[in-house]
């Protein structure tokens, strides 16, 4: 609502001179002048601050942080670069942008930490009878390789082994340790069905 003034016939909104007053009088700590700026304003920030978090319970709690936010914060205003409406609309319109942004963040942290709490079930029979039917058949596929081979592959993978420790365990050539590992690797990948 307009409080127009009218001076030689021109009719002048004085609405938004009025309310830049109300917050620099809220600025210097009159109650009043905030009550009053307040009940001219806190419908449009409300609109505003609804459109943009849709939950009206939320935007009520966000609409009351602004003013209270604008209250503190008062002496900031300029009238100079621009009007008590736009300052407060734009307090209203950061404000429930960061309640968004809290609230994605928020959902997107819960979903990490359910994820990651998550216990999944194991079937631990079946993990095991899986294991021993794999054991089973690794076992079988070292039994197919030469002597040589399958004991150079035993020192590295059960021995942990480097090539030098196995060839200096075996006293033999590093050359040739490589050789055996590279040839029963690949034997064994060809027993186990494995492609590369």
């Amino acid at each position: 609502m307009l409080d127009p003034v009218v001076d030689d016939g021109e009719q002048l909104e004085v609405r938004s001179a009025t309310l830049d007053e109300l917050l620099v009088a809220t600025a210097a700590g009159d109650r009043d002048a905030f009550s009053r700026l307040y009940d001219e304003t806190a419908p449009r920030v409300f609109g505003l601050v609804r459109r943009v978090l849709v939950d009206a319970a939320q935007a009520e709690e966000v609409t009351q942080d602004v003013f209270l936010e604008a209250w503190q914060t008062a002496a900031r205003f300029d009238p100079a670069r621009g009007a008590a409406t736009a300052w407060l609309l734009t307090l209203a319109h950061r404000r429930a942008v960061d309640r968004v942004r809290s609230a994605q963040a928020s959902r997107e942290r819960d979903l990490r930490t359910g994820i990651r709490d998550l216990e999944v079930p194991v079937d631990e029979v079946a993990e095991a009878a899986e294991i021993a039917v794999e054991h089973e058949r690794v076992s079988g596929a070292l039994a197919e390789l030469s002597p040589a081979q399958r004991e150079c592959l035993a020192l590295a993978y059960y021995g942990g082994c480097t090539q030098s420790e196995i060839a200096a365990r075996l006293d033999l050539p590093l050359g040739t340790v490589k050789t055996r590992l590279r040839d029963g690797m690949i034997r064994l990948r060809e027993l186990l069905g494995v492609t590369t």
